[in-house]
C-alpha cells in the first residue's frame, strides 16, 4: 500500500511537469507480460497536439502499421498482413476511436486513415518505484531487464530511501536515482541516455548456471515504443477513489487520488471490499477525472476528430 501511494503521489508530480504519465504497461517484447514497467513518462513531440484531436483513446497499433493512408481507400482485407480475424477486429476498432473511416463499394469494405499518423512522442522514461531499499525483491533484475532491453530512453529508480554508495555499486551503471521525499526530488544520479535504435537483449529464463534472452531488433523496438506511448496517452495513471463510506480524495500536486478516511492515507480502490475490516460499501465520492486530466495535460478528453463523410457512408452499418 505504501508502495502504491509513492507511485501516485509520483504520477502527479510529473504530471505538473508536463508530458504524458502512465503506470503499469507492458515493457517486454519477446515475451510480452514477462515485465511490468511502474510509472512511463512520455515527452511530448512536435504532433502531439495533433494527436489529441483524433481521438483520447489508444488507435490500434496494427491500425497503425496498415497498409492504409489518407489518400484513396483500400479494401481492408488487402491493407493488414495479419490473420483476417484479427484484422477485421482492429479495423473495427479503429473506426470506434475515429481513426479509420470505411465506406462499401459494389459490397466490399474500404478504409482509410481519418487522419495521418503524428510524431507525437519523444524520449520515454520508466521509473522504477521502490520506496523501500531495505527491501528491494526483485530490483536488480528488473532494472538489468530495461537496461539490457533498451526499450526506453532513460531508466530511473525513485526511492525515499537514504541512498548509499553500496546501493549505487548495486544497480546497473546506466540507471538514473531518485530520492522522493515529501514531495522534494533529489536526483542522486542521472541516468546515462539507452539505445532504443539498437537491438535489445531481452532476459529471459534465469537459473543459477545460465541466463536465456531474446534478441530484440530495432524495428521490433520501434513498434512496442509507440505501442506504450499510445497506451500511456490513452491510460494514464489516475484511479477512481473507493466506493467505500470512508472513500475520498486527496489532492497531491494539484491532482486527486484515492483516500481512505478509516485508514488516514492514499489507498488501491482495487484491494477495496469485504477484506477490509473498514469496508462500508457506498457511492463513490464524485470527480470528474477526464476534465482534471484534460485541464493539466495535453490529453483532450473529448476532440472534435477528423472523420470526412463519404458518399454513402450514412448508409453503411458499423
Amino acid at each position: 500500500m505504501r508502495e502504491f501511494g509513492f507511485e501516485l503521489s509520483l504520477c502527479a508530480r510529473l504530471e505538473r511537469e508536463g508530458g504524458i504519465v502512465a503506470r503499469q504497461l507492458g515493457g517486454a517484447v519477446a515475451a510480452p507480460g514477462s515485465r511490468i514497467l511502474d510509472v512511463v513518462h512520455v515527452e511530448p513531440g512536435p504532433d502531439l497536439d495533433e494527436r489529441a484531436a483524433i481521438t483520447p483513446e489508444r488507435i490500434p497499433g496494427p491500425a497503425i502499421e496498415a497498409d492504409v493512408g489518407t489518400g484513396r481507400a483500400r479494401y481492408w482485407k488487402d491493407a493488414f498482413s495479419i490473420h483476417p480475424d484479427r484484422a477485421r477486429g482492429v479495423v473495427d476498432r479503429a473506426v470506434e476511436v475515429g481513426f479509420f473511416e470505411r465506406e462499401r463499394r459494389g459490397g466490399r469494405e474500404y478504409v482509410r486513415q481519418t487522419a495521418r499518423y503524428p510524431d507525437w512522442f519523444g524520449p520515454i522514461t520508466a521509473i522504477e518505484n521502490k520506496p523501500d531499499l531495505g527491501s528491494p525483491g526483485d530490483l536488480d533484475r528488473q532494472l538489468r531487464f530495461d537496461v539490457s532491453l533498451g526499450l526506453v530512453d532513460r531508466v530511473v529508480l525513485a526511492t525515499e530511501s537514504y541512498v548509499t554508495r553500496a546501493h549505487l555499486n548495486r544497480l546497473p551503471e546506466a540507471v538514473g536515482v531518485w530520492r522522493v521525499v515529501d514531495g522534494e526530488r533529489e536526483v542522486v544520479q542521472e541516468p546515462t541516455p539507452l539505445d532504443p535504435e539498437g537491438w535489445g537483449v531481452e532476459l529471459r529464463e534465469r537459473t543459477p548456471l545460465r541466463t536465456d534472452v531474446s534478441m530484440v531488433s530495432p524495428a521490433r523496438k520501434a513498434r512496442k515504443r509507440r505501442r506504450i506511448a499510445e497506451r500511456a496517452y490513452a491510460k494514464g495513471w489516475r484511479s477512481e477513489p473507493p466506493a467505500c463510506t470512508h472513500g475520498g480524495i486527496e489532492t497531491v500536486a494539484g491532482a486527486s487520488v484515492p483516500y481512505c478516511t478509516h485508514y488516514d492515507r492514499i489507498v488501491d480502490p482495487g484491494d477495496c471490499g469485504p477484506g477490509c475490516p473498514g469496508y462500508d460499501p457506498d457511492r463513490a465520492p464524485e470527480i470528474d477525472l477526464a476534465a482534471e486530466r484534460e485541464r493539466r495535460t495535453p490529453w483532450v478528453a473529448d476532440p472534435a476528430g477528423r472523420t470526412r463523410r463519404q458518399t454513402g457512408l450514412d448508409r453503411f452499418s458499423t
